[in-house]
């Protein structure tokens, strides 16, 4: 399914534009979400606040969105390990709060990478899909201090979908229909009156696509998804099937949206600012549509540099040298990172989106050089991806603005 361009154009159509200044820029953008925060914090049998961060890299590892997960569980309660990629889509996958396994016979299709081939597979928020190949093939979840009490599996339904088995904790088993007229995304709940730890799905018949589950625990609190494609950009997400991903919202009813994109835009060989700033208004514009206008943060590019010389000039603009002298630095910000957050920020102030300026409180150009070379460090070696302490420091300072913008906006 395509969106209707009069639909996009009207969607699209820029609000009154602000002066985006400050570390997180429109913050009452995020209105909404804070009053779900605090309705839930006051009210007992409050239903979840649900946050599902979609992402590159930085979201995958999970060092930043676990960090910041485990300070929101701890101070509004456990909701649930959230939305998740169908079984172990690629190698190092990383789960923090559950364990992911899956058996032989599974074919993975992605937005980017070794997945990616044509025809490409209907996908979803997770830009991953696991179409099983056999009768039998199966995949599960195990939680660490995870329980839920509400599983959520989604798939393409069609004539030949089949049935799943759905088995919790080894021995409560279910089952769930994707039969269909015709092909189309459907999702499928099981609610459970004791709550679980670990989840086992089995394709009854060959051809099943699934294309995301989750688990949520339904007595308050907060679950934080993170879904993240490792090298992708934002124009790869634009892959994803309108239908699906219109089904996953619903399913998943999330409060707020965040978006985290633009290191590897900044990264590319060649970028090109009038394309980036078309995919970035169009996917702002998509998202509000097919969620029914939930509000979206925007993360704007962290701080990340390189030595690689191809990047010096992949982009207009003056050089940001970090380490050496005169016209070679050996350490340096490619130019196009610093177009990426330009426009971030320009986009932002003009479609009323929430920002989180991430370079500004990493302590600005070439911050990453410190951050590595600390005693302590909080980024890895490459100058781009932060380590455990890094993605803690990062998630208390993204949740200090938070609450600040909380506040401003009553």
């Amino acid at each position: 399914m395509k969106l209707a361009l009069l639909t996009l154009a009207a969607l699209s159509a820029p609000a009154a534009a602000s002066t985006c200044t400050g570390p997180l820029c429109n913050p009452e953008a995020l209105a909404p979400y804070f009053a779900r925060l605090e309705a839930m914090r006051v009210a007992k049998g409050e239903a979840p606040v649900h946050i599902l961060q979609i992402g590159d890299s930085h979201t995958a590892g999970d060092a930043v969105t676990g960090a910041w997960r485990d300070l929101l569980q701890a101070r509004f309660g456990n909701a649930g390990r959230g939305v998740l990629p169908p079984g172990r889509p690629y190698d190092g996958y990383i789960t923090r709060g559950v364990t992911a396994s899956i058996s032989s016979g599974w074919s993975i299709g992605a937005t980017f990478g070794r997945g990616a081939v044509a025809p490409r597979l209907l996908l979803g928020l997770s830009g991953f899909s696991m179409t099983a190949m056999r009768a039998g093939a199966s995949m599960a979840l195990n939680a660490t201090g995870m329980t839920f009490d509400r599983f959520i599996l989604c798939a393409i339904g069609g004539p030949n979908a089949g049935d799943v088995i759905v088995r919790f904790d080894g021995g409560d088993q279910r089952r769930l229909d994707f039969a269909a007229p015709s092909r189309q995304p459907i999702c499928r709940t099981i609610r459970l009156a004791i709550p679980r730890s670990s989840v086992e799905v089995v394709a009854e018949t060959r051809g099943l696509t699934i294309t995301s589950w989750a688990t949520f625990r339904d007595d308050g609190g907060i679950a934080l998804s993170n879904l993240g494609v490792v090298g992708s950009q934002l124009a790869h997400f634009a892959r994803t099937d309108d239908a699906v991903v219109a089904e996953e919202l619903k399913a998943y009813r999330p409060d707020l949206i965040v978006l985290a994109f633009g290191t590897n835009e900044g990264f590319a060989p060649h970028f090109d600012p009038v394309a980036f700033e078309a995919v970035l208004r169009s996917q702002i514009t998509r998202l509000r549509l097919l969620s029914g206008n939930v509000p979206m943060l925007l993360l704007g590019a962290p701080d990340s540099l390189s030595r690689q010389p191809a990047l010096r000039t992949n982009a207009p603009g003056a050089l940001v040298g970090c380490e050496g002298a005169g016209d070679q630095p050996t350490l340096f910000a490619p130019p196009a990172l610093t177009a990426v957050r330009d426009i971030q920020r320009r986009v932002a102030g003009e479609m009323g989106l929430a920002l989180w300026d991430w370079q500004a409180r990493m302590g600005g150009p070439c911050a990453a050089r410190t951050w590595v070379r600390r005693e302590l460090p909080l980024m890895r070696g490459d100058y781009v991806h932060f380590n455990t302490a890094g993605g803690l420091e990062i998630a208390r300072r993204l949740q200090a603005d938070l609450d600040r913008g909380a506040a401003s906006a009553e």
